[in-house]
């Protein structure tokens, strides 16, 4: 797991915690960001690989 300023970016192994876990990672940058979860993106980059971010063009 890697952090920068307003995003995270997550390798997740097991399929069966991906849902919990994408959701935790985004209610942790909606706070980390002060900005509604509406305007957090989700960008797959890999096979297991997840960055979750402010979404800047919103």
């Amino acid at each position: 797991m890697t952090f920068e300023s307003h995003s995270v970016t997550l390798k997740i192994w097991d399929p069966a915690t991906i849902d919990h876990t994408l959701d935790e990672a985004i209610s942790h940058v909606s706070a980390k960001a002060n900005a509604p979860k509406d305007r957090i993106k989700v960008t797959r980059s890999g096979p297991d690989v997840f960055t979750v971010s402010l979404a800047e063009d919103i």
